[in-house]
């Protein structure tokens, strides 16, 4: 399986979206600084995740999440203030 998760910094409240196909690893990654992009805003919190059958599908779903739109209603759907 793979998995596109959602983040958020409780330091920042910066809205994080990855993909990998060890969610449980990937996510002590962040929360040990291990991962360049996230390491200045530790610690995260899950905000959820989705499970995919393919690499592809999950890359292809963390791309669209990504846009700013997107980014957006994620906020509103965990009522994040932006």
């Amino acid at each position: 399986m793979f998995y596109v998760y959602y983040l958020i910094s409780t330091v920042n409240k910066d809205l994080y979206i990855g993909s990998t196909n060890n969610i449980k690893n990937r996510f002590i990654k962040h929360n040990k600084g291990k991962v360049g992009s996230t390491k200045a805003y530790k610690p995260w919190k899950m905000l959820g995740y989705e499970s995919f059958s393919t690499r592809s599908e999950a890359m292809r779903r963390e791309r669209f999440l990504k846009t700013h739109q997107q980014k957006d209603l994620l906020r509103e759907r965990f009522n994040l203030a932006s």
